[in-house]
This record gives structure tokens, sequence and C-alpha cells, in this order.
């Protein structure tokens, strides 16, 4: 099988991801960053009722028609309404009601004045200036009408989503449920962190980084561990998750070595493959497949490299099932801050940072096999292949992560 572009090898993953259009209903807290699976529209007028923005007295506006500092109006306190309290009675002329920020407007009553703005007399006001109707008053509806969409289909659930929602009364709301994804290494070289390092043995790096991007990005991830290098026993460990999951990644056995296992392991689940050796660097070797609805991925085993064909081929996968188009990195022009010393014969993705006046910087390190760069790292550039060495201040093209 010929070694296929990037844009290619995108275009065949996309057209095996089907997007997840299985629904649940969840409580607010657990909406935040799902999808909405349905419209919800506002089911009442909020808030229902008239209501004071503040602390204060209110009464009929026409009460204090004549008031002025020299003849200041007399209004006779009838009661007291706080937040959550329903004044029952009418409110006649020349009295008022005392009224606290969130108390629902009495019938009767057309304005609110502040209470350090009035004297108090016992069981009485002083008001010594006019007001209109409806100053300081607050209208039902005023912040969300009847009928009014506060979730579009298809819409991020946000916290302010969640409130408004919270704010009409509904306690869960329908969403797509998430992406599965299974992620497993494979080589009998790994151990898992806080074993004991053995001569000849690395920690499992890899299946932190994917496990971790996977639920940055907001899928339910199956984090498997290693599996051995050992055709059919890894073969049984994916099949076994064929029928559970969307997507399934693994790290490493991609190349031509003796312990290159993911060659036999594709045929062994049944599965099909899409392509081998993606014309990039780092990542170029690997591997695409399907098992019946399941997506496979395995990335090259080399920390960079698989972080690299992850943000650049899992991510559009990750965008197409969950149907989340922020998901997608962002393509964008901008300047080189520092040289890139070497050619490029073939195309290539350099770690990058993108600083505060919008240039991009380079690390010192670009092997494929280091990971340590790539904690600062919030982009790529993307060099064509056939580049010269690129000098600071070259325009380039770059994927911001």
């Amino acid at each position: 099988m010929q070694d296929i572009e990037l844009e290619q090898a995108i275009d065949l993953l996309l057209a095996h991801a089907a997007p997840v259009r299985e629904t649940e209903r969840v409580p607010l807290l657990d909406a935040v960053g799902r999808t909405a699976a349905e419209e919800v529209r506002a089911g009442f007028d909020n808030p229902p009722f008239d209501r004071s923005p503040l602390d204060g007295y209110t009464f009929a506006a026409a009460s204090t028609r004549a008031a002025s500092a020299e003849h200041p109006v007399r209004l006779h306190v009838i009661g007291e309404e706080c937040a959550g309290d329903f004044f029952a009675g009418t409110v006649g002329a020349g009295e008022c009601v005392r009224i606290m920020t969130g108390g629902a407007i009495p019938a009767g009553c057309d304005c609110v004045v502040r209470q350090e703005d009035v004297r108090e007399d016992g069981d009485a006001i002083h008001v010594s200036f006019p007001s209109e109707p409806y100053e300081n008053y607050c209208c039902a509806g005023e912040d969300i009408k009847k009928g009014t969409l506060l979730i579009q289909k298809g819409q991020v659930i946000t916290a302010a989503h969640i409130a408004v929602l919270a704010s009409e009364g509904y306690g869960d709301v329908s969403v797509y449920r998430r992406v599965r994804a299974a992620v497993a290494s494979t080589g009998d070289e790994l151990l898992q962190p806080g074993e004991p390092l053995q001569p000849g043995k690395i920690y499992n790096s890899n299946l932190y980084l994917l496990a971790g991007r996977l639920k940055e990005l907001g899928a339910e991830v199956t984090v498997l561990g290693s599996v051995p290098d050992d055709v059919e026993r890894a073969a049984e460990v994916i099949a076994s998750y064929a029928d559970r999951v969307d997507l399934f990644l693994t790290s490493g056995g991609v190349s031509v070595g003796k312990k290159d296992i993911m060659h036999g392991v594709v045929p062994a689940l049944g599965a099909e493959r899409l392509f081998w050796r993606v014309c990039m660097k780092p990542g170029a070797p690997a591997i695409a497949y399907t098992r019946g609805a399941m997506l496979g991925i395995a990335l090259s085993g080399n920390p960079f490299a698989a972080y690299a064909t992850f943000e650049l081929m899992a991510r559009p996968v990750l965008a197409r099932l969950s149907g989340r188009s922020e998901v997608l990195p962002i393509r964008r022009r901008a300047v080189l801050a520092d040289a890139f010393p070497k050619d490029c014969p073939g195309r290539r993705f350099l770690r990058a940072r993108i600083e505060a006046d919008g240039r991009v910087s380079l690390p010192d390190q670009h092997e494929s096999g280091t990971l340590f760069s790539a904690a600062g790292c919030n982009a790529f550039v993307d060099v064509p292949a056939g580049t010269k060495p690129l000098p600071a201040g070259t325009e380039v093209d770059i994927v911001v992560l």
C-alpha cells in the first residue's frame, strides 16, 4: 500500500466515522461540556412576576406627583415583603409597602424608591421627590419571554446555559452520549508509573498522553494499559471492545521491526485496513482500520510522533463523531520567531509555541522520541516537503492546538 498524504488519510478516516446519535438525559451539572440533543424553550416568562431591583419602598407613582423637598408626601407603610414572600393585598393611594430586592411588586404599585432616599417615620415614610411609573421596576419576562429558545440542538452546553435552564425549572436535559474511546499501548518494555524502574524498561507515557487528550476533548475513555507484543493476544483485547467503543487508539507496533505487531493484529481482528504510512514527519507509520462500527488508529510509539498524529488525524475523527466542530484544530498563518536550520525533504510538523505577540517560537528539541518540549507546545508549524532551512521572520502555516 502506497504512502498517502495527510489530507487523504483524514478523508478516509472521516468516511468511516459516523456521528454519535444515541441520546441520554442527564442532570444539569452533568450536562456541562455535553452536546444538546434537543432544543429547549422557556416554559414561562422569567422573572415570572414584576419585581423590585433594590431594597426600598413600592407604591403608585401618582401618590408622589406633588412631592418636593419643601412639601414631602407622607405614605403609610401597610406591609413588608422580602424575596420569596407575596403581598396579597392591593396598595391604595397614600400607601406603600416596604420591599426587598427580588420581591414581587404588589397590586396597585408601579415604582420603587431606594430605602436611603426616603425619611422613615414609624409606620410611614416621607418622600421628597416625584417618582415616575415603572421607575426601578423589573417587569415579568424582562430576562426571558415564554417560548424563547434557550438551547439549540447540537449546541455545546456551558455553565451559563445550565444556569438559564435552572432558572426555567429544568432539572435535566437530553444530550448526545459521549464518544467512547479505548486506549492501549503495545510493548513488553512498558511499565506503569509507580512500578519500580527496571533495566531496559520505560514508563508508559503515551497511554497518559492519549487518554488525557481524549478526556480534554470530551470523550469517555477506557484506559487498557499495555497489551503484550503478541498478535493473537493483542487482537483478542481489541476485538473485545469492537462493539463497545467508537474509537480504539493504540501506540507502538506500527513500523517494520520484529515486534511491530499491528500489521498482524489488523487481519487477525478481521478488520479492514484503510492505510499504512502517511507522508509526514513525525508519525509516518500510522495504521488505520475498521472493525464493524469501530474505527481504529494505531499510532507510532515515539512520544511526540504519537502526539502529532493524534492531533492531526484523531482530532478530526473526534469532531466528526461528536458533531463538535470546535474540536477541530485551527489553521492560520504566523511568523517564526526562531530559525529552523534543517532541510525538510518531506512534509514535517514542528512543535511550536504561539507567543503573546502572535509569532511562533521553536524549542531546541524536535526529535520524535522526545516529549518534554511538547508540554509547552500549543501549535505545529506545517512545513511543506522540499523546504530549505527557515530563517526567523518567515511566514508559515501553523496548526493551533
